[in-house]
């Protein structure tokens, strides 16, 4: 799994460029801390096996988030949202629900350790692996596509099977247990800081184009 860090650097990155007008100190904020919640389902595991990845990275949640925020914001004579935070309210919920499940859930899928995106209906991971290369030999590479499949998903194993080790419970059962290492991941590659310190230096750049302190 991506490190929580940079989970967040990408939710930054997504919300500087979908808030428009709505860019500040404290909605870029709230949309920081949408890409950051799927990660604490790493605390559920010392409570509930195998839900690392799983509990909070399931796509129920946001689809349900979805359905209420686009009935609210599209069906209803009088949204509640925009009647109580006006434009602004709705820009930022829409926005930080995109951060949740494209920088929180969406850049685990794409990792090793993979992701239960139908938990607790389901408690298979799911992970995307492939390449996309120009050879001068083959042409072009495109393994994200498999059989006319579009991204074909692959599965480390179950929630009963398959544990994704984090600082708050590195091992299967490790619960609270002391004597054992932990590793706090910040960045683990040189991409991964490159991502980081652009989001720090856009969103100071934005925030201060903006006059916010």
């Amino acid at each position: 799994m991506a490190p929580t860090l940079v989970n967040v650097a990408v939710g930054v990155l997504l919300g500087l460029a979908l808030l428009g007008a709505a860019a500040d100190r404290r909605s870029v904020l709230v949309v920081a801390l949408a890409a950051a919640l799927p990660d604490l389902d790493a605390v559920a595991s010392l409570v509930v096996h195998g839900t690392t990845n799983a509990l909070l990275h399931t796509l129920l949640l946001p689809g349900f988030a979805f359905v209420v925020l686009y009935w609210d914001t599209r069906y209803r004579d009088r949204s509640w949202l925009a009647a109580r935070y006006g434009w602004y309210g709705v820009r930022v919920a829409w926005v930080t629900l995109a951060a949740f499940v494209v920088a929180g859930i969406g850049l685990d899928l794409f990792g090793s350790a993979g992701v239960a995106l139908l938990y607790p209906l389901h408690d298979r991971f799911y992970t995307v692996a492939g390449r996309f290369l120009l050879s001068s030999d083959e042409g072009v590479i495109l393994t994200f596509v498999d059989s006319g499949e579009l991204l074909p998903l692959e599965s480390p194993g179950t929630t009963a099977e398959h544990h994704v080790a984090t600082w708050v419970n590195p091992t299967p059962g490790t619960g609270l247990e002391t004597g054992l290492e932990r590793e706090l991941h910040l960045v683990t590659s040189g991409w991964q800081l490159v991502v980081v310190a652009t989001a720090a230096v856009a969103a100071a750049v934005r925030l201060r184009e903006r006059g916010d302190r």
